[in-house]
């Protein structure tokens, strides 16, 4: 996949020739309930804790950044590029943020409130407990492969 996208557009792999390879959420499920969003055209943001970063050992995203996103069972399915980035904390995610994360039913309360438990969720998981202080990357992206997905502006 990644080599297709790099033949079709050498000057993006040019200026970030860099990529990383995951998938949505903690679960397969969540994993593919989050994919047939943004596959659908409806979620074009994503938010994640900086320490998720560290703790994998990756960088925080840049930028013009590529990522491969899988479907749960792993399989690569679409690359995505990062078009904007902040980092914050929770209290400083807006509803137009929510409404381009795609989830739920595009409130800012709600989601608030899927955010907080699933934070929870993993902190616990991970043997910690989550703050609503921590660093959160609020990025939005662009589908740029393959071209049935990309968004027209970026693929």
């Amino acid at each position: 996949m990644w080599q297709d996208y790099s033949a079709a557009h050498p000057e993006a792999v040019a200026a970030s020739p860099e990529y990383t390879v995951e998938h949505f959420g903690d679960t397969r499920r969540l994993a593919d309930e989050l994919l047939a969003l943004v596959l659908s055209g409806r979620k074009r943001a994503t938010a994640e804790l900086v320490r998720d970063f560290i703790s994998r050992g990756d960088q925080v995203p840049r930028i013009g950044s590529h990522w491969i996103a899988c479907a749960g069972d792993g399989t690569p399915r679409i690359i995505i590029r990062s078009l904007e980035l902040r980092i914050g904390d929770f209290a400083s995610a807006d509803a137009a943020f929510a409404i381009d994360e795609g989830e739920d039913d595009l409130s800012l309360e709600s989601w608030r409130r899927e955010h907080r438990r699933y934070w929870t969720r993993v902190a616990a998981a991970q043997g910690r407990r989550w703050s609503e202080s921590e660093e959160i990357v609020f990025e939005r992206f662009g589908v740029v492969w393959p071209p049935e997905h990309a968004d027209s502006a970026l693929g």
